[in-house]
């Protein structure tokens, strides 16, 4: 496949990965995004790279406590009230998978991804001498309650079976471990092989990266629809013009919706709106990142700050920022860490995560076009699982044995 033209759509962190192993297989690649490269949520995301988080959302119980909890002022999730059959029918999707046989088969794909970004993240970040504020210090699920510690506990068993290592911390055990969290919770799970970075720094660097080994970078470009002939497509076809590739990686996230032609039909995405607050360093800050589990809030130090991310709001395409949901980030931290907040705001961010209701990214060929790859519905997870889709993406374009089976990531029976 030697110099055979490829242009990935998409520059957040899975679109960056896949031009990465594919320009590293020897394709001329071009990236082009509507905005500018990593400023979608792979910009303001807690940073994240979690294998711990092999489960999915959709968990036996699931279903009665989000909506009771939709039900109080800025909740963790949150449904904007409109008639949307593409989300009433996503909701029910996701009921019907909230049972321990789809959440088992859920969680062995993500954990075939997770594993091996996790790898390849500390390949990658030498590699390349990526400055991104890396730390494999592992991270904290922190309860406030008794019953919430041992909910999770119950879990436990079957998160080791799927090879996770993970560690019950209770009383001084679990201050000693991180002496920002207060002394009153209940206790935390630690989970040793989580580690986390700076994303917006990560991809600045892919960038430099990606363009010093000739990749090209196209920004504000949006890609419109794909002008094709005999089942493959010859160009995107975008508000700049045409352009020609010999194949296509759609890595469009939340967006990809909008370009259902080049799937035969719309694929059951839905955008999952979340906020983050970028601060400076309290003064006691967390060593570790801690999930703060009962407000469902992300806490991400780094040596040059400190973000709390977290909520899910179904709310379309809603480019709105709500005061409240800001606030709900450090009210919550507030329940669990000593310091919980900088002096200092530097940002306030939203993002739409591209949600899919049984928490399984879709990476597979177009059914109607057999040169686009399509490369989406990566959840919350998204840069948890970007080297290896990107990985994934190059070995089954160069046709090659992939290193993880892409069979849990296909669209057919998903639909």
């Amino acid at each position: 496949m030697s110099k055979n033209r490829v242009l990935v759509v998409g520059a957040g962190i899975v679109g960056a990965c896949s031009a990465y192993y594919l320009n590293k297989a020897g394709w001329q690649v071009s990236i082009v995004d509507k905005g500018r490269f990593g400023l979608g949520c792979s910009h303001g995301n807690c940073g994240l790279v979690s294998p711990s988080h092999v489960l999915p959302l959709s968990q036996p119980g699931a279903v009665g406590p989000t909506l009771r909890s939709m039900f109080h002022r800025n909740p963790p999730v949150s449904v904007k009230p409109r008639i949307d059959l593409d989300l009433f029918r996503w909701f029910l999707k996701f009921a019907s998978c909230c049972n321990p046989r789809d959440m088992e088969t859920g969680a062995e794909a993500r954990k075939a991804l997770l594993n091996s970004s996790r790898t390849l993240f500390d390949q990658l970040l030498e590699a390349e001498g990526l400055e991104c504020e890396w730390e494999p210090r592992g991270s904290l699920f922190v309860y406030r309650t008794a019953s919430g510690f041992d909910g999770y506990g119950k879990l436990v068993p079957l998160i080791r079976e799927l090879g996770v290592k993970v560690e019950p911390l209770t009383g001084k055990e679990l201050t000693a471990r991180e002496p920002a969290l207060r002394d009153d919770l209940a206790g935390g799970w630690y989970h040793k092989d989580d580690a986390h970075l700076r994303p917006d720094r990560l991809m600045v660097g892919l960038r430099e990266t990606l363009i010093s080994q000739g990749v090209q970078v196209i920004e504000n470009c949006e890609v419109k629809s794909f002008q094709g002939e005999n089942g493959r497509a010859a160009a995107a076809v975008t508000d700049r013009g045409e352009m020609g590739a010999d194949a296509f990686v759609m890595a469009t996230g939340a967006w990809t919706p909008f370009l259902s032609a080049a799937m035969g039909r719309r694929l059951p995405i839905q955008p999952g709106k979340g906020y983050s607050i970028t601060m400076s360093r309290p003064g006691l800050c967390p060593v570790h990142p801690c999930f703060l589990q009962e407000v469902k809030v992300a806490a991400t130090p780094w040596p040059s700050g400190f973000r709390l991310g977290s909520t899910m709001e179904f709310a379309g395409y809603d480019t709105s920022v709500r005061p409240g949901r800001i606030r709900a980030l450090t009210r919550g931290a507030r329940k669990y860490l000593k310091e919980p907040e900088g002096e200092v705001v530097e940002e306030e961010w939203y993002g739409w995560r591209p949600m899919t209701y049984d928490g399984v990214p879709f990476i597979d060929v177009s059914p109607v076009l057999e040169n686009v790859m399509i490369a989406a519905g990566h959840n919350m997870v998204g840069l948890s699982m970007g080297p290896g889709t990107g990985k994934l993406i190059a070995e089954l374009l160069c046709n090659e044995p992939p290193h993880i089976d892409p069979r849990p990531y296909a669209m057919t029976g998903r639909f």
